[in-house]
């Protein structure tokens, strides 16, 4: 890149932490619990807004996976999401009724807090869908791998976000509290993927997967993004740009191998596609929150209408981390 370009992103970076700075008055404490989080502890921050029946598996899972302490932002969850985790001893919990569209999508607020609490810490931004899978996930917790990532003078890990879904129509199975999403959402597109590289940002951009070739059958191009850079070694003066798509400092993106090789990855199993989607949908349809006026959502709501069945004849049935390495969906590079 050239001076002028490198200088211009530095401003950028500037100009997001300036605006978390701004919105952290938007962010009231409803329970402090910080002075608990010990030195070495991996720290998972989270926004959400009406997760309810999510909560106790998603906290169960990365309780498992050995996250130290949850710092999550709760935007006006009004289905008893904020006392469910108020109660939680591992959880600082922090209310907002700002706009998460005004707010890039919650990711101010999550920078601020990362700014705040994150700085020396390996931290995890996810959302309260999304499942981090890493190699030998089943045998070593989440701190192994950081300190492997440690020892190798890596600080950020990369991911692609892999859309799970039902065999047979969503609405045929219904998600209780509690329980396993991947009991019901067991299967994924093992191809069907577009790649690319951002020039300005560096990081790969990838696109496909049941959404793409569903919902957004017509308008391939506007199909989410599945990149995700969710695990950093955090430092204050870092800054989310999209979601957990990219990052600044630029080099921070840089996740993959550039001249042939594999560096190591992750998967985010993402569990959306349930039958609560389609009332998510419908609310969100309303809050007109999200990203593009909630084009998402909208193709999600005109969808859903027909009860569809994303299940084809090219999908797989998750097994383990070990099939989507040999699948080539994440890779665990030299870390053995």
């Amino acid at each position: 890149m050239g001076v002028v370009s490198t200088y211009r992103l530095r401003l950028q970076r500037k100009r997001w932490l300036i605006r978390a700075f701004r919105k952290r008055r938007q962010l009231k404490p409803v329970v402090d619990r910080l002075e608990r989080i010990g030195r070495r502890d991996v720290l998972c921050f989270v926004c959400l807004r009406n997760e309810r029946v999510r909560l106790p598996y998603f906290l169960r899972y990365y309780r498992d996976l050995g996250i130290g302490h949850f710092l999550i932002v709760d935007n006006g969850s009004a289905d008893g999401s904020a006392q469910y985790l108020a109660d939680q001893p591992d959880v600082s919990l922090w209310h907002t009724k700002g706009s998460y569209k005004r707010a890039r999508f919650g990711m101010d607020w999550i920078n601020w807090l990362l700014r705040q609490h994150g700085h020396g810490h390996w931290t995890l931004t996810v959302d309260v869908d999304e499942f981090f899978i890493y190699p030998f996930c089943d045998t070593r917790p989440i701190p192994a791998l950081t300190d492997w990532l440690d020892a190798s003078s890596i600080r950020s890990f990369g991911t692609m976000m892999l859309d799970m879904y039902p065999k047979g129509p969503l609405s045929a199975q219904r998600y209780l509290e509690g329980e396993d999403p991947f009991a019901i959402a067991s299967w994924f597109d093992a191809g069907n993927y577009a790649i690319s590289r951002n020039g300005r940002y560096g990081n790969l951009w990838i696109q496909g997967g049941p959404r793409a070739r569903a919902f957004l059958n017509d308008k391939p191009e506007r199909a989410p993004a599945l990149n995700k850079l969710p695990l950093v070694k955090w430092h204050r003066s870092y800054a989310y740009v999209s979601s957990t798509h990219m990052l600044l400092p630029r080099g921070l993106n840089l996740v993959y191998d550039e001249y042939g090789g594999e560096k190591a990855s992750g998967i985010l199993l993402h569990a959306k596609f349930l039958d609560t989607l389609g009332v998510k949908a419908a609310e969100e349809l309303k809050r007109r929150e999200h990203f593009a006026n909630s084009a998402e959502y909208k193709a999600y709501h005109a969808g859903l209408r027909d009860d569809p069945d994303l299940w084809c004849k090219w999908s797989e049935k998750y097994i383990n981390w070990r099939q989507l390495e040999i699948l080539g969906l994440m890779s665990k590079g030299n870390w053995a």
